[in-house]
């Protein structure tokens, strides 16, 4: 593949609902560029970007792919990074590094399922980066999609910037063409993309009129001179159109639509077309990091003159093919066989051999310059959102921001013996996954796997069986329950041992209240009189309780808020000794305990949960039945409300699935603990006779 100048480059990332066609889009554009002879089919599981065995097996994309494309534009040859993305929300870690890189998007909307939540979340991250975009509308060959529809009901979703470059042609209810608003033809396909001009129908026109009164207005806005000329009626020219349309649509004051049909690979031509014409290249955007030597903010254009910096955004762990680094270009070039600087972690990597990688297939290359992406195999220590720069001009660049993971499952190797080979294996996956957490959660003994989704659970335990050999098999998690007591008692712990020779002997009365703290497992107080214990068994005393909070006695869990005094006792001159007074201090500590109304206590969440206004009143609902309080409700002026409850960490399990079903995809929430409360009596008393049947089953 040929070396591409920053002018030259297009980034530009696939968005959309699962499902919509982004895959066969990727596909189509591949053919009509010559990458592939043949038009691969997701059924088939034989398309270029979605080559996993998982992939194939469940017929959607889990990673995001890059498809490396060159195209003769309009002023020359041009290469378009592809990134084909995920469309599932499990997979949003995979869009969001995507989206880092890109420098503008294609967000694929299928003409006959319409606007689905996909295609809000698309726009919604394309408004969060300031990401140029365009939107297309395949499987226009259905007979029943209805495009005019469609542009109106994204025109009420979007505003204003909505703007329709293409109308359909149908003939005997195929679509056989479009009429291209922009240069005001009729376009008849002849052969896949090819088409030929032709008579514009009158049934057209009014949509016509409409479309180009827009596109027109939009164009007068672009200065004081060509709104001057509006309003006196003056035609514009075809080059001042499109170059204004251009400059809007980079500024994103424009989102064209244009349509096609991704199974007869209808309507790419001009996509390529508009790719070229529209979408900028890197040179237009900077680079914003923080300069190491100074500490300062750094900016820089893309820029292929300089010194180099880059940064990783992706990191692919094959078994099979190796590690490869993913990284976009900043500044300067990157050559094959040179020593870079990992800024981040302050190490040198040696560079072997440059690729561009187009699905599961390497290219190598000799160079890449700013604004290109290209990968690095094997280096030692690099990771996602590292930069590698040259030491003398230490750079570091953002990482990618990706999505927290809430969702968790307890994991545990299915065979003796493997924990390890999990453990490598896992480590293996969060290197390339983001979202990805593991979690030991040493009080409740078990191991934690953290994601976005059930679904991404679900591919991770299978990519672990089929990648790396292991079983691992999920169940529930148990949660971090309390124990405290609710009222003060006063008792004597005795203990007395007679064996031949020294003796046994401790003696403690104490009192056992509430601290208040519920923060701190215990506080310890002496008030005795006289010496009736001597001062150097108190410490034993306080190990005493030590030991004894970290099991409580009502179903094992930690104690805490326990105000624990020692105020009388007796003790033995021979017999005496700090283990007899720390075995009376567990004494009186497991039968004081039991008698001061012991309750166990719950992990209470805060939670926030963002959801449209028309799904308020469910999730409200929902929160109550799972024992949630709703503290309040704010609008983040986006058309959603932000509702702030407190709810038991033990409800928490499964509201991600459940909260999708709610809001059809549209929900987000996230939550942080917050303290513990006094669980209701029916939790209690579940919760005590799983912990009793559990110890049975020991």
């Amino acid at each position: 593949m040929n070396v591409y100048g920053t002018e030259q480059i297009r980034n530009v990332v696939l968005l959309g609902h699962g499902g919509a066609g982004k895959t066969t889009v990727a596909e189509a554009l591949a053919l009509l560029t010559g990458v592939t002879k043949r038009m691969g089919k997701v059924p088939d599981g034989n398309t270029i970007s979605d080559y996993d065995k998982e992939e194939i097996k469940r017929q959607f994309s889990i990673s995001t792919t890059l498809i490396p494309l060159e195209y003769e534009g309009e002023d020359g040859p041009i290469k378009i990074n592809l990134l084909d993305t995920p469309g599932f929300f499990d997979f949003v870690g995979e869009v969001e590094e995507a989206i880092s890189v890109a420098d503008a998007a294609i967000i694929v909307v299928n003409c006959k399922a319409g606007i689905e939540p996909g295609t809000e979340r698309a726009w919604e991250m394309c408004e969060k980066y300031n990401l140029p975009r365009l939107i297309f509308v395949t499987n226009m060959d259905d007979d029943h999609a209805s495009y005019r529809e469609l542009v109106v009901k994204l025109e009420t979703k979007f505003g204003r910037k909505i703007a329709p470059f293409q109308l359909p042609i149908r003939e005997n209810e195929k679509f056989v063409g479009f009429v291209n608003v922009v240069k005001m033809g009729g376009r008849r396909f002849t052969n896949l993309s090819d088409y030929e001009e032709c008579e514009i129908p009158d049934y057209v026109q009014k949509n016509l009129t409409i479309a180009r009164d827009a596109l027109i207005e939009a164009v007068a806005e672009t200065s004081e001179e060509y709104m001057e000329r509006y309003f006196l009626g003056e035609e514009f020219t075809q080059e001042e159109i499109s170059t204004a349309l251009r400059t809007h649509v980079i500024e994103g004051d424009i989102v064209p639509v244009m349509m096609g049909s991704g199974i007869n690979c209808q309507g790419f031509k001009v996509l390529l077309q508009a790719i070229d014409k529209y979408f900028p290249s890197p040179d237009h955007f900077e680079c914003i990091g923080v300069d190491v030597s100074t500490g300062e903010r750094f900016t820089a254009k893309y820029n292929d003159d300089v010194s180099l910096s880059a940064r990783v955004f992706k990191t692919i762990v094959d078994p099979f093919i190796g590690k490869y680094s993913l990284m976009k270009i900043c500044t300067g070039t990157l050559k094959g066989d040179t020593i870079v600087y990992n800024v981040n972690k302050d190490t040198e990597e040696k560079i072997g051999k440059l690729y561009i990688l187009r699905g599961k297939d390497q290219i190598e290359v000799q160079e890449l310059r700013a604004g290109d992406i290209g990968a690095v195999a094997k280096l030692t220590v690099t990771q996602t959102g590292d930069t590698m720069a040259v030491r003398t001009a230490p750079i570091v660049y953002h990482k990618p921001q990706t999505s927290t993971p809430y969702t968790y499952m307890a994991y545990k190797a299915a065979n003796k013996g493997e924990d390890d080979k999990v453990s490598t294996a896992l480590a293996k996956m969060m290197e390339e996954d983001l979202t990805l957490k593991v979690v030991n959660d040493a009080e409740n003994r078990q191991a934690l796997l953290y994601g976005i989704g059930d679904q991404q659970l679900d591919v991770v335990i299978s990519k672990l069986q089929s990648r790396y050999k292991v079983d691992v098999t999920l169940s529930p998690p148990k949660f971090a329950f309390r124990e405290t007591l609710r009222k003060k008692v006063k008792v004597q712990g005795k203990h007395k041992k007679q064996s031949g020779g020294h003796g046994q002997y401790g003696d403690v009365i104490m009192e056992f209240e509430p601290s208040g703290d519920l923060e701190t497992p215990y506080v310890f107080e002496e008030k005795i009189f006289g010496g009736s214990v001597p001062r150097n068994y108190f410490p034993a005393v306080e190990k005493g309780l030590q030991e004894c909070v970290l099991k409580g006695p009502l179903a094992g869990y930690p104690v805490v808020g326990l105000k624990a005094t020692l105020l009388d006792g007796s003790y033995h001159p021979v017999d005496s000794s700090e283990m007899a007074f720390k075995m009376a201090t567990i004494l009186a500590f497991k039968q004081g305990f039991m008698e001061a109304n012991p309750v166990l206590l719950e992990p209470i969440a805060s939670l926030k949960v963002t959801v449209p206004d028309k799904f308020t009143g469910d999730v409200m609902g929902d929160l109550n039945r799972r024992r949630g309080r709703v503290l309040g409700m704010n609008s983040n002026h986006n058309g959603k409300q932000v509702i702030e409850a407190d709810i038991p960490m033990s409800e928490l399990f499964g509201y991600n699935t459940d909260l999708r079903s709610m809001t059809g995809g549209l929900g987000d929430y996230s939550y942080e603990f917050s303290r513990y409360e006094q669980a209701p009596g029916d939790v209690q008393k579940r919760e005590i006779e799983a912990r009793a049947a559990a110890k049975d089953g020991e």
